[in-house]
């Protein structure tokens, strides 16, 4: 299990099990592990999800955007539920910066 820091300082857990989840769904998702991590850290930016999930986005080329969904469940803690790249963003749904 590894952890990142979101943007409002919020420790995001990304446990084997997700990690598992995630790639048995979304072979492609295996290399970018590492990015996952990032996406949380250092986003292109953050939209708002669904069920008070928020969506960290990080730009990885012209048309390829890492979207991970995670959850802030308290000031100390916070889950990282799924994560896919997709070929857009929806801007709509922006909430920072």
């Amino acid at each position: 299990m590894d952890t990142a820091t979101s943007k409002n300082g919020v420790p995001i857990r990304l446990t084997n099990e997700r990690w598992e989840h995630i790639v048995s769904n979304k072979e492609y998702m295996k290399s970018h592990y590492d990015d996952v991590l990032r996406a949380i850290e250092n986003p292109t930016l953050i939209l708002r999800g669904y069920n008070c999930s928020l969506v960290a986005v990080l730009n990885l080329s012209r048309n390829s955007f890492l979207h991970v969904v995670y959850r802030e469940v308290k000031k100390d803690d916070g889950f990282v539920i799924t994560a896919f790249i997709a070929r857009n963003v929806n801007r709509s749904r922006r909430i920072w910066p």
